[in-house]
């Protein structure tokens, strides 16, 4: 039986509804021990239905809603999150709403411990990259509980508002750049993650950059940076070990590109007389760089504001766009031979 919206739903009630003790529901609430998914996505789904609010204001009781929205993410390491962060809270200070921020990076976890944040404490999430998966996302969608995806498109057969930024032509025109003005042809491509769809599609443009100019594809030199600074300088360090030629490398990121950087000053290869550098994201350190850094501008904090607006349209109308696709601009510095 659901609980009307004239009396507020207890504890009791969702412990009742969902077929649990009162004792897993306080666990589920407060994080403080793992229960099943199965038995996390049946709460899930009774909270949303009842408008369970958990220590919830009169107001809130009254509205059913927190006035909060959720950002789920995998991480919030390195220079590319602090804009994208500074650009929802904007929109939620703006609009009188608090943030609630988890980030697990350990994929078991995610599975197994309920997520902190969700139905019980905001009014709708915001989903960076591939943080939560289709599964999860199925089970939201089915409670009708509002999502943002950002940085990653909607799952197959569902219908989820996502915003993120042009990939893959400007992939293929900075590396088009490298070959036609630095006469390149050896450019080695360092992937980000391979489950990221930004990392995808940036490898799709930069194969399309190279089939545009009869270079065939040589798996030689494609090879992992992760968009992670750390594991960049090893592949590099890897590739230079294995006597690879390059005379270009084209980083899936900015941070992949301070990998790249360390690795090939270190053993003494001078950028961009001979390897040609190019990242992407045009994060806030690229023009500090030595050489600065030739890459691709993404609107970063631009993604963050606008996932929230829609976000915000989603619960207050119903409404969001499927699909906001913000442009990406090249921009020219020293690193890929030019003087800028």
């Amino acid at each position: 039986m659901t609980k009307t919206k004239s009396s507020a739903a207890t504890i009791r009630d969702v412990a009742r509804q969902a077929g649990v003790s009162v004792a897993t529901v306080s666990r589920y609430i407060n994080h403080n021990a793992p229960v099943s998914a199965e038995v996390a996505a049946r709460l899930e789904t009774v909270m949303v239905e009842l408008h369970y609010t958990p220590q919830a204001n009169a107001r809130s009781l009254a509205t059913h809603r927190t006035h909060t929205l959720g950002l789920l993410m995998v991480d919030i390491a390195g220079d590319f999150f602090p804009p994208l962060l500074s650009g929802i809270e904007a929109v939620t200070y703006e609009n009188g709403y608090d943030l609630l921020i988890s980030s697990i990076r350990e994929p078991e976890r995610r599975r197994t411990f309920p997520l902190p944040v969700g139905p019980h404490n905001t009014d709708g999430l915001l989903v960076f990259a591939d943080s939560l998966d289709a599964e999860g996302m199925q089970r939201f969608a089915a409670s009708h509980f509002p999502l943002v995806l950002i940085h990653r498109s909607s799952p197959e057969g569902l219908i989820i508002p996502c915003v993120t930024v042009e990939n893959k032509a400007a992939s293929c025109t900075i590396v088009e750049h490298l070959i036609e003005t630095h006469n390149r042809r050896r450019i080695l491509f360092l992937q980000g993650p391979g489950e990221q769809e930004d990392s995808q599609w940036r490898e799709l443009g930069y194969r399309e950059a190279l089939e545009k100019h009869n270079i065939p594809f040589d798996p030689a030199l494609v090879a992992p940076g992760n968009f992670d600074r750390v594991i960049a300088y090893h592949s590099m360090q890897q590739l230079l070990a294995r006597g690879v030629i390059f005379d270009a490398v084209f980083t899936g990121d900015d941070e992949a590109a301070v990998g790249a950087l360390m690795a090939l000053n270190e053993a003494g290869i001078t950028v961009p007389d001979a390897v040609s550098v190019a990242g992407f994201d045009d994060q806030r350190m690229a023009p500090f760089l030595t050489p600065p850094l030739t890459t691709v501008r993404a609107p970063t904090e631009e993604v963050g504001r606008v996932a929230a607006q829609q976000l915000l349209s989603l619960i207050r109308t119903g409404q969001a766009n499927p699909l906001t696709l913000l442009p990406t601009e090249i921009v020219i510095r020293c690193s890929c031979g030019c003087n800028s």
